[in-house]
């Protein structure tokens, strides 16, 4: 989903390191990131479902729903500044990411984190304290600059700790943390939807305050990475480090190549204008895709709206609320899968698979909601209302185990070392773009296309399967520096993009 590991570290090769309990815990404590972003996630589509909150704050979709003769069951919650309410975050962390891609690498990842925790805590307080929509929207586009500034280096963090042979594994730690987040937050959000008195969204608001503190005190724990303090000159803290998180001496080969990366980086005066040469064009156009593939699946929709959606389809507010924390869970266990099988099966294995499943998934749902779902009769019946859940359930686990994780993680694998951070930058910036555009959209889309909605994102998973048939690489086991060679100059269609970079694969990096 939105949030979504990214960025690699620059080693490939199988470089002499132990898994130390120091790696272990820095990676937990960076990922409290996930857990912040997921934990918003989850919330905003509780929050908006609670009757307390939309009459203080959207007295107009209040009505729509507690009067009777209103009632519609797909336009129900069509509502633009409701909309604005989930959506402005994105917006922010739109802005945030490029004002991160300069302090992740001017000031370094550690202090990047702790900017993020910060901006999280204050969002939280105006939130949770907030008396009119004007707090609440501050409060928002505060947090969208927390996940800005998270997403742009957390996942950079993780990647560059990581040793080489579980870095697939440990990058997937960040969407872990989000899934839990969201599964975390709706059992919060049925809780105080249980609460007497007017202030339960308050209270499910305000816990967000505990992801974001963990992820400052995290920050200030941590150490940053070698790769930040080499990058920044700092050499002989940066082999410190590395010895330290390595738990090995013999530090000098990955020293070295860390080192020749950071000068070939620093040789690039306009990352941006260099990863549009012809030699990057098949990395950018995979990493753009991606992340709006990742959007249209309609994933973020059914988790944004989660309760709000199945009480459109007829569950009450307390069956709606336990309805989405039952996808919650299967979103947590269908991303440990993905973290067992992501080196072992193999990248494109899993996203095939999933894309047949979440088109077949859609479909049913279609034509379920089709036949029994008018927007002024309801005919579903608890039956098939179990139905629905089960393939929602369904799309939710096969998205978990593939674009999910693999939205972000393949991104970070294909870049060459000069395009990677302005590549991170463009990949965040396409993904929050696309995410805000669906969260604004979504609702009037819900009231206006009906049942049709889902048949419109199983449109796009179909065209995403076949953009990954054909033009997706494997990239599982194949070192970074080795990528160009191993992968681009053997693909059928991409090799021709290739024809300007000399044999010797670290040509990539100074072409």
């Amino acid at each position: 989903m939105a949030g979504g590991g990214f960025g690699t570290g620059t080693g490939g090769g199988d470089f002499e390191a132990k898994i130390t309990p120091l790696v272990i815990i820095s990676c937990i404590l960076a990922s409290s990131g996930g857990l912040m972003f997921g934990y918003d996630v989850g919330i905003s589509g509780g929050v908006t479902s609670m009757p307390e909150f939309l009459r203080e704050f959207f007295p107009t979709v209040y009505k729509k729903n507690s009067q009777p003769g209103l009632e519609s069951n797909y336009c129900k919650y069509d509502n633009q500044g409701l909309q604005l309410f989930t959506s402005s975050l994105y917006l922010a962390a739109l802005v945030a990411t490029f004002v991160a891609s300069y302090t992740t690498k001017s000031l370094g990842r550690k202090l990047t984190m702790l900017m993020a925790g910060i901006f999280f805590l204050v969002g939280t307080v105006f939130n949770a304290a907030a008396v009119n929509l004007a707090m609440l929207i501050i409060g928002r586009i505060l947090l969208g600059c927390g996940v800005g500034f998270a997403n742009q280096a957390v996942p950079l963090f993780l990647s560059e700790v990581a040793p080489t042979r579980i870095r697939g594994s440990l990058n997937i730690l960040f969407q872990l943390m989000c899934t839990i987040g969201i599964l975390v937050a709706n059992m919060i959000n049925y809780g105080t939807s249980k609460m007497s008195g007017p202030n339960g969204w308050r209270i499910s608001l305000g816990l967000a305050a505990i992801p974001a503190l963990l992820l400052t005190m995290g920050s200030l724990i941590v150490t940053d990475t070698p790769n930040s303090l080499i990058a920044r000159g700092k050499m002989e803290e940066g082999k410190a480090i590395l010895k330290k998180i390595r738990g090995v001496d013999n530090v000098e080969p990955e020293f070295a190549e860390i080192v020749e990366a950071s000068r070939a980086a620093n040789e690039v005066k306009h990352p941006f204008r260099n990863l549009l040469k012809r030699r990057n064009r098949p990395q950018l156009v995979i990493a753009i895709c991606m992340q709006i593939f990742q959007q249209l699946t309609g994933i973020n929709a059914i988790m944004f709206y989660a309760p709000v959606l199945f009480k459109t389809l007829g569950f009450k507010s307390d069956a709606s609320l336990y309805s989405s924390a039952i996808t919650g869970a299967v979103n947590v266990l269908s991303t440990i899968v993905s973290i067992y099988f992501v080196d072992r099966a193999g990248r494109r294995v899993l996203l095939l698979e999933a894309g047949v499943q979440m088109f077949l998934s859609q479909i049913v749902i279609t034509v379920v909601l089709g036949i029994k779902l008018k927007d002024d009769v309801n005919n579903l019946g608890h039956g098939l209302g179990i139905l629905v859940l089960v393939f929602v359930c369904s799309f939710v686990a096969s998205f978990a185990w593939s674009w999910g994780p693999l939205g972000w993680l393949i991104p970070s694998e294909i870049f060459a070392l000069d395009a990677r951070s302005a590549g991170q930058s463009v990949a965040v910036f396409f993904n929050m773009l696309f995410t805000f555009i669906i969260a604004q959209a979504f609702l009037s889309m819900l009231c206006h296309m009906q049942f049709a909605i889902f048949l419109f994102f199983a449109i796009w998973v179909f065209a995403m399967t076949l953009f990954t048939l054909f033009l997706i690489p494997e990239t599982k086991g194949v070192p970074i520096e080795e990528m160009t060679e191993r992968v681009w100059k053997k693909h059928w269609f991409w090799k021709r993009y290739m024809d300007e970079v000399e044999d010797n694969p670290k040509a990539q990096a100074n072409a």
